[in-house]
């Protein structure tokens, strides 16, 4: 699979969720068997792009390309410019935003909310492809399938995106109005497949191999995009690609392995962001390693009290210790425990 001229490791892609999808867990879900992950959303606001948060989530540093930013925003100008600057700092696909349904974002009419007001959400994609193309930058879009159960216009924004110019179209398959409730339909991500000749990327729950096969096969669709089920279980990636390339299952991974990845892990987040911010954000990916193991929920009550690096890090270690004196292998999931999106993560973005 392709996007542009970069070809793809596999077709199975990290949802941009903000407040997760920083470039440790991009790097790590890639380490782990994902072919593409795509940043967290940028502001277009460009008084915003020298702040830490955003030079945090613009930070690509050591990462495998090609390199993915997506961005955020409701004027078309505001949005081009701010996909030249991500391009001029390492950007090489530029993907909008028309997915997000945290409600910060859709009442300043952006994220999934540009897909009530069409003339305007196809004047930003003409404006940012534009802006792209002396660059041979591709663009790509994330969007759900509508603002409501009875304005459902993903198919016919779809056609117009695709005229446009967008290379790829990514649909998580719920409107802005169920949020994260309800289950995912894929009917709609169906359609817009059928509808466009451009790659199709199907999203939402999605947390298991099986249903991995169950969507692509359904769908039709070129990739799958996986956001929930990677918190805490980033090797989910391996897994579905081993089955669907043999039909079986990989076993559980080790105890220790685990604990090799999660310490590597919040190194690399302590790197990142410092130890007084790193600290704290890390309790939850800590939180989603081991939301489901035994003891898990005691040990995330006393974790959340320790304030330095060198303890956290030792308090995860001491754990999986104890953990691997009882079993060798995690627990095989069978089904995705919590379809409920954490307030922290703001969504597949």
């Amino acid at each position: 699979m392709n996007i542009g001229p970069h070809i793809l490791a596999n077709n199975l892609f990290v949802a941009p969720m903000a407040g997760v999808t920083d470039r440790p867990f991009r790097q790590l879900c890639r380490q782990l068997g994902a072919g593409y992950a795509v940043s967290e959303m940028v502001t277009s606001r460009r008084e915003l792009w020298n702040t830490l948060k955003t030079s945090r989530r613009a930070n690509h540093d050591g990462e495998p390309g090609p390199i993915a930013v997506q961005i955020a925003g409701t004027d078309a100008q505001m949005m081009a410019q701010a996909a030249v600057y991500n391009i001029e700092r390492g950007a090489q696909i530029i993907d909008i935003n028309m997915g997000c349904p945290a409600k910060k974002v859709c009442n300043k009419w952006a994220g999934s909310a540009l897909m009530q007001d069409e003339p305007l959400a196809l004047g930003i994609v003409e404006a940012v492809v534009a802006a792209c193309a002396p660059h041979a930058v591709p663009v790509t879009l994330k969007m759900r399938t509508g603002w409501c159960q009875q304005h459902k216009n993903a198919v016919s924004l779809a056609r117009r995106f695709e005229a446009a110019g967008i290379q790829m179209l990514a649909v998580h398959g719920r409107t802005r109005e169920q949020g994260y409730s309800g289950q995912a339909e894929y009917e709609t991500v169906a359609a817009v497949k059928a509808a466009v000749r451009v790659p199709v990327v199907a999203n939402g729950d999605i947390g298991t191999p099986e249903k991995a096969r169950e969507v692509l096969a359904f769908t039709g669709a070129d990739a799958i995009m996986i956001g929930r089920a990677a918190q805490g279980r980033p090797w989910i990636f391996r897994e579905v690609a081993h089955y669907l390339a043999t039909g079986t299952h990989l076993a559980p991974p080790l105890v220790a392995d685990v604990r090799r990845l999660l310490l590597d892990h919040l190194q690399d987040h302590y790197l990142l962001y410092g130890e007084f911010t790193g600290v704290r954000s890390a309790r939850k990916h800590i939180g989603w390693y081991v939301k489901s193991l035994p003891g898990g929920a005691q040990f995330r009550a006393s974790m959340n009290l320790i304030e330095n690096a060198r303890d956290q890090s030792q308090a995860v270690a001491d754990f999986f210790d104890r953990l691997g004196q009882q079993t060798d292998r995690l627990s095989p999931v069978v089904a995705p425990d919590d379809e409920t999106e954490t307030a922290s993560a703001e969504a597949d973005a």
